[in-house]
């Protein structure tokens, strides 16, 4: 969409230096005025896009968008005027702003220095996890080659692969091999340092001279033959492989970073240039060969060693620990170091143990996401459909969690319980297994299922960490009251502007069975639609009505969205009884848990919301006794709610109980057929062709 309809918006309501605030819900724009006083309501409901505009009290003003809320409010947001409200906050929450709420609950949010700490660790790592991806799925085939036979165990000590065999098996090791100075480069260029001055620096030390000094007379070995101290200017140099190691990079670009700075502000800034790479290549090399080196290897050795320890110890304990803690320690950024040590054991032990029972979280993350792509599908929730399909595919076969976890869990708050109880189950399955290893760092996602050294334990605890989250997201759902009232509303308001083209002949029979389909389409009552019926349309459909009660026009509805139309054309009913009944055969669209509301597609092509209330979502599903669920098939007369009138009176909620006809504009007319008293099934709304 243009940019045009949005500053038209921003126009209409007085500029955008009359705009205090501006949030988004599921379908409308909220925004804070200075002054309302003067807007021109017939202006604004005039501009395309928009559905309707509400006044509200204390210069609030609402505008009605429907699903392409999002969109318009993020090109609002990005016109130049509106720059001074670029923080504002949105109940559409994007996923930084998900990040950022989510570490404010952990000890990141609350330490500054802690916080930094994990962003360069992120940022560190983030930029290259493609090439990680790419390099893990050639170590997949290459185990998965070995495992059907084809040939000897590829990363055996000793073992000699024919020169086909070593020439793939090379096409990994280069992501793998120079993985530290990849780290050098991120960390350096993020701590604000001359990245390719922190590039090379982590380069001397992997040199081959480098590891040759290891090897010269007078060297004496030390940790077990993994490394080698010799006499440099008579320092003691420690000469160790640097392969794959990341935490000596990313101590050399702290320290790097924070050089960087105090030279530039000692040396004048004509010179910068040249002495700031010279003088810090001069102080990190030897400080990093000499000291920085050494501590992060052997720091990071001596953590990996500690958490092998606790595997050793109990690998059931371990296994279940380990996918239990990582929903909670990705949204912190908490994970970063284990990635790292990951890497590590790779590189010291030959093989890493933290990878099966991360790969159970995993795929229960993937699970839940299967289960609100299912439910999505089933309500036609086209945006959450799209979201989840996306993730999904990101997910199983790429092993990335961030679409899911930051897309959909945790702006829905219901998934997490259900998706525990995955982590739960696959982690019990590998504990109780023994554990499972791999000799390469892989993405857990299908394609790598084969990198781990037990594939029937290991595809056994993701296939139920991934079907358990799955069924239970389905089962209990993923949505609150609230959010689901959202859902409601703005499946309403794009139904009510969408396909206005359908032709007459799609439209069937009455669709209420009895109900005359011969009649005018005026009745006794006022027409409420916008389009004006006479004594000669022909009437396509009678509706009867739901529920016995006593008429209300549109007008009188005590609600301006739904008194305005702004969510569709029909009429309002102040119940008698306490059960409201499908007015018609047809599917059911929307089934609130809360009871409140309900939408329905009839045979006849008309769709319909039948809102029980006003506000009554704030209940929460009290008083309301739930009779079918979307997806059903109902007939004329199936029960769809049963309410305690007493409960909502009690609330102080109006029982006004709108009818409405979501798509009219496939039709020429909606209007009000009956006045006064009416009972179920009685002539309530007709519907006329164009």
């Amino acid at each position: 969409m243009a940019s045009k309809p949005a500053a038209d918006i921003i126009e209409s309501i007085g500029g955008a230096e009359n705009v205090v605030g501006l949030t988004h819900c599921a379908t409308r724009l909220r925004f804070t005025l200075k002054d309302a006083s003067g807007i021109d309501q017939a202006a604004v409901e005039a501009l395309p896009l928009v559905l309707g505009a509400v006044p509200q009290s204390g210069d609030r003003y609402q505008i009605v968008i429907g699903g392409a809320v999002e969109t318009v409010y993020n090109d609002i947001m990005a016109l130049p005027a509106m720059k001074k409200h670029a923080g504002d906050h949105h109940t559409g929450d994007s996923i930084d702003e998900v990040k950022a709420a989510e570490r404010s609950k952990g000890p990141r949010g609350k330490f500054s220095g802690l916080d930094t700490f994990f962003e360069v660790l992120s940022d560190s790592f983030r930029p290259i996890l493609g090439a990680l991806l790419g390099a893990s799925l050639f170590i997949t085939f290459m185990a998965l080659m070995a495992t059907l036979g084809v040939i000897p165990s590829w990363n055996a000590p000793g073992v000699t692969l024919d020169p086909s065999w070593a020439f793939i098996n090379l096409m990994w090791q280069g992501v793998f091999v120079f993985l530290p100075l990849m780290v050098a480069y991120n960390a350096s260029k993020r701590l604000g340092a001359d990245p390719w001055v922190g590039f090379g620096i982590m380069a001397v030390v992997m040199l081959p001279g480098f590891n040759a000094l290891g090897l010269t007379d007078g060297a004496e070995t030390v940790f077990g033959g993994k490394a080698a101290v010799v006499q440099i200017f008579g320092l003691p140099l420690t000469v160790t492989d640097y392969s794959s190691q990341v935490f000596p990079p990313l101590l050399m670009a702290v320290v790097l970073g924070l050089l960087t700075k105090y030279l530039k502000k000692i040396i004048p800034s004509s010179v910068q240039l040249i002495f700031v790479p010279f003088l810090s290549m001069l102080i990190m090399i030897p400080l990093t060969a000499f000291l920085i080196g050494p501590m992060g290897v052997y720091g990071g050795a001596g953590l990996g060693n500690f958490l092998k320890s606790i595997n050793d110890f109990s690998p059931f304990i371990f296994a279940v620990v380990i996918p239990l803690a990582y929903p909670f320690m990705v949204p912190l950024g908490l994970h970063w170091p284990l990635n790292a040590i990951m890497l590590l054991n790779i590189q010291s032990l030959g093989y890493d143990f933290i990878q099966g029972p991360m790969g159970a979280w995993n795929f229960a993350c993937f699970g839940a996401t299967a289960g609100v792509l299912f439910l999505s599908i089933r309500e036609k929730d086209r945006l959450m459909k799209q979201t989840a399909t996306g993730a999904l595919a990101a997910g199983l076969l790429g092993g990335i969690s961030e679409p899911s976890l930051y897309g959909i869990h945790l702006r829905f708050k219901r998934i997490y319980p259900r998706m525990l109880v995955g982590c739960l189950v696959g982690g019990v399955i590998i504990g109780l297994g023994g554990g499972v290893k791999t000799s390469a760092f892989v993405f857990t996602s299908l394609l790598t299922i084969p990198a781990f050294d037990n594939i029937p334990l290991y595809a056994g605890a993701v296939a139920a960490s991934f079907f358990t989250a799955m069924i239970l997201v389905i089962l209990s759902g993923y949505k609150t009251p609230e959010q689901k009232a959202e859902f409601a509303a703005a499946l309403s308001a794009e139904t009510a502007v969408s396909d206005e083209a359908a032709p007459a002949s799609d439209i069937a029979a009455p669709g209420v069975a009895g109900a005359s389909s011969t009649g005018t389409g005026t009745g006794t009552a006022t027409a409420v639609a916008t389009a004006t019926s006479t004594a000669t349309a022909t009437v396509l459909a009678t509706i009867g009505s739901p529920v016995a009660g006593i008429v209300v026009p549109l007008a009188d509805v005590p609600d301006p969205v739904f008194s305005k139309g702004i969510v569709g054309l029909g009429v309002g009913i102040d119940p008698t009884e306490d059960t409201v009944y499908a007015p018609g055969a047809g599917k059911v669209l929307v089934a609130q848990a809360t009871g409140h509301a309900f939408g329905l597609r009839l045979d006849n092509g008309v769709e319909m919301l039948i809102h029980v209330g006003i506000d009554t979502v704030n209940l929460a599903g009290k008083g309301f006794e739930v009779k079918v669920a979307a997806g059903d098939r109902v007939e004329a007369g199936t029960p769809l709610v049963t309410f305690d009138r007493k409960v909502i009176e009690d609330a102080g909620y109006s029982l006004v109980t709108p009818v409405l006809v979501t798509n009219p504009k496939k039709f020429g007319s909606v209007d009000q057929a009956a006045s006064g008293q009416v009972e179920v099934g009685s002539p309530l709304i007709t519907v006329s062709a164009k």
